[in-house]
């Protein structure tokens, strides 16, 4: 098993040989034509109060991970282990234990809000559909407690829960989801590109919301993005995925002093150094051709295409992820 960190003694979610394939159909019948291999064999672990963070192009399987640990997407192999429990397969009220205890952010703040209800009662969804479900006993009246205290926790008024998704602005709506998420008290939130809409000045603000929540609530995030200096900035892990495959893996400081793949060399010589004179020294690395189509099955490296330090073994075989100390990991020939 490809693990990101060997010590699993307070391990709250660990995900192994996840496989997410997409059946692709054509003609009169509808008859599987193809297959997308979104996601293709991937492995990580995130510790009880730590931040992973996932990075990569688009299209490169992200948010097909975080939908499938969240069991939004079937997966077509693998196991997702959360809080102990393999919820791989669950179903019904086993499934709702286990999302109790996991929540998701989504990218778009005005896409993943229903214009048609309150603030407060977007905040309050899941709770009256847990408390429905007999999951949770609170009365309205401590729902409506909540949802208040919730609002004010995440930088909104509780005087604004009336008030309908189009009167808030990105951010605020971004706060709304955030607060939402926390209704249930969860232990882990998947957040899918949650500033990558926003402004840089209210990225920020969404960040620091984020990492006091944590330290608050002791949450554990999957955050995931392309923007390299927002992981960063919150993340205690890094995972850089490819083509549905996670090839290299550190803590964050060591990721971004000393890369090992070449693809990850590439991601962080396009991140943009404040200092004119470093920027205008340092080599960047231009990767040639496009990210291939996740609908073929490649022999060899899904890199092999693009990289600049190619070898001949990388078309023909696929490189075995491997440690290369105890939590610095990379799949590539280059360090066999």
């Amino acid at each position: 098993m490809t693990s990101l960190d060997k010590d699993s003694s307070n391990t709250l979610l660990e995900v192994k040989n996840l496989k997410v394939h997409f059946p692709i159909y054509g003609g009169i019948i509808k008859k599987q034509v193809g297959t997308v291999y979104a996601v293709d064999g991937i492995n990580f672990e995130i510790k009880a109060g730590e931040t992973l963070g996932l990075v990569g192009e688009s299209g490169c399987g992200k948010s097909t991970t975080a939908r499938a640990v969240a069991r939004l997407y079937d997966s077509t192999e693998g196991q997702i282990i959360f809080n102990g429990q393999d919820i791989t397969h669950v179903r019904g009220q086993v499934l709702l234990e286990a999302r109790k205890n996991m929540q998701m952010v989504f990218q778009d703040p005005y896409a993943s809000l229903d214009p048609r209800m309150t603030a407060g009662q977007i905040i309050a969804e899941p709770l009256n559909i847990f408390r429905r479900r007999g999951l949770i006993t609170l009365s309205r009246q401590e729902i409506k407690e909540r949802v208040e205290e919730l609002m004010e926790k995440v930088g909104l008024s509780r005087q604004y829960r009336n008030r309908y998704p189009h009167e808030f602005s990105g951010g605020q709506r971004q706060r709304i989801g955030v607060a939402r998420a926390l209704s249930l008290y969860p232990r882990l939130i998947l957040t899918d590109e949650p500033v990558s809409a926003l402004d840089v000045s209210i990225q920020s603000q969404i960040l620091n919301l984020l990492t006091d929540l944590q330290e608050e609530f002791n949450l554990s995030y999957l955050f995931i993005a392309h923007d390299l200096a927002v992981v960063e900035h919150i993340s205690e892990r890094i995972a850089v995925m490819y083509l549905g495959r996670i090839v290299e893996s550190s803590h964050v400081t060591e990721l971004y002093k000393s890369p090992l793949h070449p693809y990850t060399e590439a991601l962080l010589s396009a991140v943009p150094i404040p200092d004119p004179k470093v920027e205008k020294t340092r080599r960047r690395i231009i990767l040639t051709g496009d990210v291939p189509s996740p609908d073929v099955l490649r022999p060899g490296c899904v890199f092999a295409g693009r990289c600049p330090r190619v070898l001949p073994k990388c078309r023909e075989s696929l490189p075995v992820y491997k440690m290369m100390d105890s939590h610095h990991g990379v799949a590539c020939f280059l360090y066999d």
